[in-house]
């Protein structure tokens, strides 16, 4: 990276951490559970994410895999569908013109409504004024004002709302009606669309094989390089001098750095917890019949449809990418918890999936770094939150590469989309 030399020290003796995917044995006993495992068939066909999570497929997350080049030891495959969840039902996400009209969401007047917000909202260009100055006239300024204002323009109800802030823009909380700037409520909307059009059933990627394929990509890539990368290496201390990082201490030996790059399980002191989330994977022996027996699939439950304050996020895949063995789904359901009995807030997700052949949960608390690293040299990533998607995600890593280099990711500067495989 920008020239460095990169030493890539892992305290777990497989890849990915936390996104790590493990087979049914290891599943079962990372949750130390026993059960009768030859009914799940082969070990090696299983492939399941202890955190689950979908790539846009026009976002910056994919963009990043094909500049680094990693791509060439991946393969990714299109999810089928793309749902949320309203008033008791599960809709599939209208994302278009006729998507819009057809779509059973809304009724008739509130549909012509919305598809007018999206037709707009798909041509606006942040330096065309044009595009967007007569629904925000001057003064006012797209970059500076909310979409609250165009939501009131085109008479955009409530209901509707919410479904293109959480199931469209993947906002997690109310909070970005007023707090974000328009354009990025529509920069939001226009990935979204930019996304199905790749491959026309949902906007969302996922990996054969499971999201683990992802940082053993990278180990490769490391390697290719002339990185050196050390599983199952436990760190005893970061070494300071003057309030600087200058080595990491494992096993009574040091290796001199000029910066560590770390997640908050490395560091705890230098991170404050700020959530939780909770999450069950669930194996089944069918597909979700709410979205048309799918085989993979994304469903958003809204936090006001079920008096919540967070979302709750369901996701779906098969053998289709090779997550498990033929006539076996693998599911996840997450959300923030928000009270003191975690599981039960995830009944509303569950209770979609049908018949559990069996479920294990788990609560992990959420982490920020305290320090911004610019004067420590120490760079600390955020925990996974509970979205089925790595949006927030990849923010996080570009914020962590400004800072760690000096200047912006520039997106801009990237090889063709058309190298990832489909």
């Amino acid at each position: 990276m920008e020239g460095k030399k990169v030493l890539h020290i892992d305290k777990n003796s497989y890849y990915g951490g936390d996104v790590t995917s493990v087979n049914i044995d290891s599943l079962f006993q990372y949750f130390n559970v026993e059960t009768d495992i030859s009914k799940y068939h082969r070990a090696k066909d299983w492939n399941v994410d202890l955190v689950s999570k979908f790539l846009m497929a026009n976002g910056k997350l994919v963009q990043i895999l094909v500049h680094t080049g990693v791509t060439r030891y991946l393969e990714f495959r299109s999810v089928e569908g793309s749902y949320v969840y309203h008033s008791g039902c599960v809709y599939k996400v209208p994302c278009n013109e006729s998507e819009a009209l057809s779509t059973k969401l809304m009724d008739l007047f509130e549909k012509r409504r919305f598809r007018k917000l999206l037709v707009w909202s798909m041509n606006v260009d942040v330096d065309n004024p044009s595009t967007w100055n007569y629904v925000y006239p001057p003064p006012m300024d797209i970059k500076k004002d909310t979409i609250s204002h165009a939501f009131s323009s085109f008479n955009i109800n409530k209901e509707t709302q919410n479904f293109i802030g959480h199931a469209i823009c993947l906002f997690q909380d109310d909070s970005y009606k007023e707090s974000v700037p328009a354009i990025e409520v529509i920069s939001r909307m226009q990935l979204y669309s930019q996304s199905v059009c790749r491959f026309g059933k949902s906007p969302y990627l996922y990996p054969l094989y499971g999201l683990g394929e992802l940082p053993q990509a990278f180990a490769r890539l490391c390697a290719v390089y002339g990185g050196t990368y050390m599983l199952n290496k436990p760190i005893d201390e970061l070494v300071m001098e003057k309030g600087r990082v200058v080595g990491v201490k494992s096993d009574n030996k040091i290796a001199k750095c000029g910066m560590v790059i770390c997640d908050p399980s490395y560091v705890p002191t230098m991170v404050k917890k700020v959530d939780q989330v909770v999450r069950a994977i669930c194996i089944l022996t069918h597909p979700i019949a709410e979205v048309q027996n799918s085989l993979s699939t994304q469903i958003i439950i809204p936090q006001s449809e079920v008096n919540r304050k967070h979302d709750i996020y369901i996701s779906c895949v098969s053998h289709q990418h090779n997550a498990c063995p033929e006539n076996f789904f693998v599911a996840h359901v997450a959300t923030i918890v928000e009270t003191s009995s975690p599981e039960k807030e995830l009944e509303p997700g569950l209770a979609l999936l049908g018949t559990i052949e069996q479920v294990f949960y788990s609560v992990q608390d959420l982490f920020v770094p305290t320090d911004d690293g610019r004067e420590s040299r120490v760079f600390i990533s955020s925990s996974y939150d509970a979205s089925t998607h790595f949006e927030s995600t990849c923010a996080d890593v570009l914020d962590l590469y400004e800072r760690i280099v000096g200047k912006p990711f520039e997106l801009n500067k990237l090889k063709r989309y058309e190298e990832v495989n489909e």
